[in-house]
């Protein structure tokens, strides 16, 4: 007992956030309740940000009801790619990627071959609540598949890799690539075995890896390094991530964005309850930085001042940055 008291201690005094004051202190303390439907149904969030003029997948479509399942064919029209998620699903449950068709059919990212009565089936189970929160009936989108950006194709497999960056009252306190893996079904999801890298916010290079949450440098599967990468746009993730404590009004959430090789950053979704592994990625508590910013705001509200987004990022990457950034 007095060995898992030391160890908490010192994980205490490194900042490390447990899971507890993050509910306590952060969630409930910023996140007012009646806001949560904006960043748990994917489609609200989409029609949001697209109406204050941040990139998003372009939506194809939503099916509502399974009388709307016959809409299926025209929606999908001519492509021969896209996407069919769960509006409100989690953890990357309920999407199926469909990256070509053939002879009539339809193959996803995995190569798998599959039937357009089988999309049916799968759309279906999305409206039955399958793969919701808390089980209850939901809508199916269709939207553009993301290409992912060249420069991920040696640090991942298959599927997309995605940016989420924690953000506290409009300020991006902490950020993290995450990496499909074969482990992962090609899905960017760390409990299912994708790769966490931590980020550093002044520059947008990549630190260590995290994988089954432990410690790694390289790609299981590509065998190269995951660190030292540089992410192009950065200030404009940064930018995107800040921006979205207007879009939704919650004070404390976790914004995941891709890069596509064409339409550049886009907001994927908004996570009232992100989760805390990301500190293992950047090697460090989730805390220290809250803690700081909430001085901040602290200091700013006693003069009178509300920062604006460039400011707010300003202030982060300065205080958080673990390189500096490099001018012009």
């Amino acid at each position: 007992m007095f060995g898992f008291w030391k160890t908490w201690k010192a994980l205490e005094a490194r900042g490390i956030m447990g899971i507890n004051r993050r509910n306590a202190d952060y969630v409930l303390k910023y996140n007012k309740r009646s806001l949560y439907p904006i960043v748990d149904d994917k489609i609200i969030t989409k029609e949001r940000a697209i109406a204050a003029g941040i990139h998003v997948p372009e939506l194809y479509g939503v099916i509502s009801t399974e009388k709307e399942i016959d809409n299926l064919t025209e929606i999908i029209g001519g492509r021969s790619d896209f996407v069919i998620k769960p509006a409100q699903g989690a953890g990357g449950d309920g999407i199926i990627v469909i990256a070509d068709r053939f002879e009539g059919r339809y193959r996803t990212v995995s190569g798998k071959i599959i039937s357009h009565e089988e999309i049916e089936h799968h759309v279906s189970s999305i409206l039955t609540g399958l793969y919701s929160l808390g089980g209850h009936r939901d809508r199916a989108l269709v939207e553009y598949r993301v290409i992912p950006d060249q420069i991920f194709k040696s640090i991942s497999y298959e599927g997309v890799p995605d940016i989420r960056i924690i953000v506290l009252m409009g300020y991006p306190v902490m950020a993290m690539l995450r990496l499909p893996t074969r482990q992962s079904g090609g899905k960017a999801n760390l409990h299912q075995g994708a790769i966490g890298v931590g980020v550093d916010l002044a520059t947008g290079l990549t630190l260590r890896g995290t994988w089954l949450n432990n410690i790694i440098t390289k790609h299981p599967d590509t065998t190269n390094a995951v660190d030292g990468v540089q992410l192009p746009y950065w200030d404009g993730f940064m930018k995107l991530a800040a921006g979205c404590y207007e879009l939704c009004g919650l004070g404390y959430i976790g914004v995941d964005m891709v890069l596509d090789q064409e339409k550049g950053p886009l907001i994927l979704e908004l996570n009232a309850r992100p989760g805390l592994n990301i500190q293992i990625a950047n090697d460090c508590g989730l805390t220290l930085r809250t803690h700081a910013v909430e001085a901040r705001l602290e200091d700013l509200k006693a003069r009178g001042v509300v920062e604006t987004v460039e400011e707010r990022m300003a202030f982060v990457q300065e205080m958080f940055g673990h390189i500096p950034a490099v001018e012009g």
